[in-house]
């Protein structure tokens, strides 16, 4: 009998989650510069991390000797600045996947389960797998979440709800005022984790405060990253807002000195950065009229999305994104999300919008 023969059952089923290809490795398999590669695979902010974030990076690289601050004092107050909340109500991560397991580690067990949409993010069932707990998948409703049934799929062993908004990967949107209806039939002992991974991309009538719903429904807690419309993807820095018993019972589970003090630094200064957060958000809304432009003229079917990527639909995915990967273009397949016939497209810069454009027709033939 080997070691690996003895570790848990839950934790030999798990299929592990597939990032998007990296540059390096496509230029590997390919022989292509990486010069010339378009990676449009993981929603990555094509115009990068903030000028005061390059500024603030450096000028942490110079006390890189020392631990980070685990507290992460200078950030939470930032925080508290910006959303009018107390320090005791944040959970600071190592990205906002981080944030997703330390609720699962924190909530779920042994006989207990959480609730998810299909088509939703990959890392809740594997979160809650990971912790032994049962998932339960419930149907979506024009590839979006199903908040009615979601609620009917609650069982008496229930812990968490996972809910997207906007949904990743099919950039659906559920309106504020239904979320806000679903908490109010939510039982108070399970907490909904309302994962905003992409509200900075939301337009002005899209907008709700969800942050202002947690004094109301202490079983609610707010997820949100800098790693998309901040830019910060590699530096990995996440948070959550929540009840400060529920932020206290995550941080009793959170990893010491999970942020690094580069991350805390960059993602201090990018909250300041309204600016270029709003340059983000033009460039996305202009990229996404230019993509869905080119799907209505080749005739491709797409989902109406609220992020910063669009899923379309190609008949033989596995087959175009191979022909795209020839050209030097990386998209997402997501067959791994029951959509075979499907692919994700992030939205870059107007010039790789139209790389892929080209190399998509070249594809469909």
């Amino acid at each position: 009998m080997s070691v690996a023969s003895h570790a848990p059952d839950h934790i030999r089923a798990i299929t592990p989650y597939q990032p998007g290809k990296p540059i390096s490795e496509l230029a590997r398999e390919m022989g292509i510069a990486e010069a010339s590669i378009v990676k449009l695979a993981s929603n990555e902010n094509p115009l990068g991390m903030s000028a005061r974030a390059r500024d603030a990076v450096r000028i942490a690289l110079a006390d890189l000797a020392r631990y980070p601050d685990g507290g992460a004092f200078s950030l939470k107050a930032a925080l508290c600045a910006r959303f009018g909340v107390k320090a005791e109500q944040l959970v600071i991560g190592n990205g906002s996947n981080d944030i997703l397991e330390i609720a699962s580690l924190a909530f779920l067990g042994a006989g207990r389960s959480a609730v998810y949409a299909q088509h939703a993010f990959a890392v809740y069932p594997l979160a809650t797998q990971a912790r032994g707990a049962r998932g339960i998948e419930v149907p979506a409703k024009h590839f979006g979440h199903d908040l009615d049934a979601m609620a009917a799929a609650i069982a008496p062993d229930t812990r968490i709800v996972f809910i997207a908004n906007p949904n990743n990967p099919t950039g659906t949107f559920i309106p504020g005022s239904e979320i806000e209806a679903f908490l109010a039939k939510v039982p108070q002992d399970v907490l909904v984790v309302l994962d905003e991974a992409y509200t900075e991309y939301l337009s002005a009538e899209q907008r709700y405060d969800a942050i202002a719903w947690v004094e109301r429904f202490p079983n609610l807690l707010v997820s949100r990253t800098f790693s998309k419309a901040y830019g910060l993807a590699g530096l990995r820095v996440g948070y959550a807002i929540a009840h400060p018993e529920v932020a206290d019972l995550m941080n009793r589970v959170r990893q010491p000195f999970n942020v690094s003090s580069v991350a805390l630094a960059a993602a201090e200064a990018a909250l300041a950065d309204d600016e270029f957060l709003a340059q983000s958000a033009g460039l996305n809304r202009r990229g996404m009229v230019q993509l869905t432009e080119a799907f209505g003229a080749l005739g491709l079917e797409w989902i109406p999305s609220a992020g910063n990527f669009v899923t379309f639909k190609v008949g033989d995915a596995a087959g175009v994104n191979r022909a795209l990967l020839q050209q030097g273009v990386i998209v997402r397949p997501i067959a791994g999300y029951g959509m075979p016939h499907w692919l994700r497209v992030s939205i870059g810069l107007p010039e790789e919008n139209e790389r892929f454009i080209a190399a998509l027709r070249r594809a469909l033939g």
